[in-house]
């Protein structure tokens, strides 16, 4: 647990893919960081729940999201615009985590204000390694926002 955070950290994942999204969180399980982990399947719930809108009128503030970039109804760069155009949630770290290796997809996320871009491993052992990493830095080794 980070120093002076009694509190665990809230981690968004936002992912349209059951697999992925199992896959990320048995490897967010797998460690040791203290965390509380939500899911939402595609972009539109997601701002449902950082607005706490909806069925999402009960959510917390995460600490970090971790966004896929293709998806269903409003994609992941949509999202990554309005949460950094959003002077309540733009201080939300946002950890791009999807397949895409396109140097568009790439540039693009970092000029809407993405924190990291991170390319998802085929490999499983890759991928569970690639998110014990994003765990460990967001878990323990920067300082997060308080939450408002």
């Amino acid at each position: 647990m980070r120093a002076g955070a009694p509190n665990p950290v809230r981690i968004l994942v936002v992912d349209d893919d059951p697999g992925d999204v199992l896959m990320i969180e048995e490897a967010l399980a797998d460690s040791d960081v203290n965390k509380v982990i939500d899911v939402v399947n595609d972009g539109q719930e997601a701002m449902e729940f950082l607005r706490r809108t909806g069925r999402h009128a009960e959510a917390h503030r995460p600490d970090v999201i971790l966004l896929d970039l293709n998806m269903p109804r409003m994609d992941g760069r949509q999202v990554l615009g309005e949460v950094k155009r959003d002077e309540d949630l733009r201080t939300i770290p946002i950890v791009v985590l999807t397949t895409s290796n396109a140097d568009t997809d790439i540039v693009g996320s970092y000029t809407l204000q993405a924190n990291a871009y991170v390319t998802k491993p085929i490999d499983l052992d890759d991928f569970n390694d690639v998110v014990h990493r994003i765990d460990e830095f967001f878990g323990r080794v920067v300082v997060l926002p308080k939450r408002a």
